[in-house]
């Protein structure tokens, strides 16, 4: 072998050993970078399956629907009022409480001041925006039996009048679940609740606001009891305990919930999905565990 063919030899074995060098090197700094940073979902998401579909939201569209939802269970309305609410606000505002809209329109619902709705401040409010959608649709003689479209129309006077309807099977599958009527339907994946967001206090005002002040109690676990004995009539306990821990749910993300357990199932944070629970939950009653 001659002396530049021995010399080129050792040159491309001393690249070849360069770059195991840095492939394991890197492999090295991947390996720890991941132990110490845990892998996490990619992107948060809530289902509520209907018929063998499932329809997603995120985190904070979510939250709103189970707003909406819960004025409507408070009111006593039906849950096609709750779809219809829930189709207006996806198709006005993407179920998201923005503070910019069409010429005056904001919020949830995008309702004008201009035209009456109440003031910015009000209309930005979501407890009162939905309370105002609701005043508006009680009014509509037969709403319940309209198509859902029309009954939005009939509240909003919308300029696309026909735009509602491309969200009725979404809203109707949230509807379901948020008014207890399809149990165990309403899922989210989030990612590792953050302790120092835990907070009594926040479930307790979250509860005040979106169900009208049902009791909230620790129990002997640390845990937290949602007394839904005075939600709605004794006949339709079960649908309304799920109605509660379906909502619960939905608002897992902002209050960082990490299970919420009704009847003998429960519903983990870890794993996004109902389980049956170990011990049962007595009737009238919603379990809540916070990080931490």
């Amino acid at each position: 072998m001659s002396a530049r063919r021995r010399r080129a030899r050792r040159a491309g074995l001393a690249v070849g050993v360069a770059v195991a060098v840095l492939v394991a090197g890197v492999v090295g700094v991947v390996t720890v970078l991941t132990r110490l940073s845990p892998s996490q979902p990619t992107a948060q998401q809530c289902v509520a399956e209907l018929d063998g579909t499932r329809w997603k939201l995120s985190p904070d569209q979510a939250q709103n629907a189970g707003l909406i939802a819960a004025t409507g269970v408070q009111r006593g309305l039906p849950a096609r009022a709750v779809t219809i609410a829930l189709a207006t606000a996806l198709q006005e505002s993407k179920l998201v409480n923005v503070d910019y809209g069409d010429r005056d329109s904001l919020g949830l619902f995008q309702q004008r001041p201009s035209q009456g709705w109440g003031t910015a401040e009000q209309v930005q409010d979501p407890v009162y925006a939905t309370g105002r959608f609701y005043d508006g649709l009680v009014t509509i003689e037969g709403y319940e039996n309209l198509p859902v479209t029309e009954a939005a129309q009939a509240v909003q006077r919308s300029g696309f009048p026909d735009a509602y309807a491309q969200h009725e099977t979404r809203s109707r599958a949230w509807a379901s679940a948020l008014t207890g009527w399809s149990p165990a339907t309403l899922t989210c994946r989030l990612h590792d609740a953050d302790p120092a967001t835990a907070s009594v206090d926040a479930v307790a005002a979250r509860v005040q606001r979106d169900l009208g002040g049902l009791p909230v109690v620790a129990d002997d676990t640390g845990g937290l009891v949602v007394d839904t004995s005075a939600f709605g009539a004794a006949a339709d306990r079960t649908r309304l305990d799920w109605a509660v821990a379906q909502w619960a749910v939905s608002v897992a993300e902002p209050l960082a919930v990490t299970s919420v357990a009704v009847a003998d199932r429960t519903w983990d944070r870890v794993e996004g999905t109902w389980t049956p629970s170990e011990m049962p939950v007595p009737a009238g009653s919603v379990r809540l565990t916070l990080a931490g």
